[in-house]
């Protein structure tokens, strides 16, 4: 499933910004950045639950906002991009 999780982390203490680094770092293991505080992942069912529950655990819930939405398939053809588009298709071949 294709899941788009944004997120709005509180960074006015240094534990804030901490806690921006390590929902990033989070996002950075399961997908791709989009824009500044959006991914896009492609994750199955196990996943999207281990994947939830770590960035729950890391934000505070009373400072900060993070939101997952399921994307309907194929994204393609539900989405509209102008502008600088940073995607990469998970499907395409990966070159080192």
């Amino acid at each position: 499933m294709d899941i788009l999780v944004t997120y709005d982390v509180n960074t006015e203490t240094s534990a804030g910004r901490r806690r921006l680094r390590k929902v990033a770092t989070a996002c950075k293991d399961y997908g791709q950045r989009v824009q500044l505080s959006v991914f896009e992942c492609r994750l199955n069912e196990a996943q999207y639950e281990a994947f939830r529950a770590k960035l729950v655990s890391i934000i505070d819930t009373k400072l900060d906002s993070l939101r997952f939405y399921r994307l309907p398939s194929p994204r393609e053809k539900h989405l509209e991009c102008f502008g600088l588009d940073k995607y990469i298709d998970f499907d395409d071949p990966l070159i080192l």
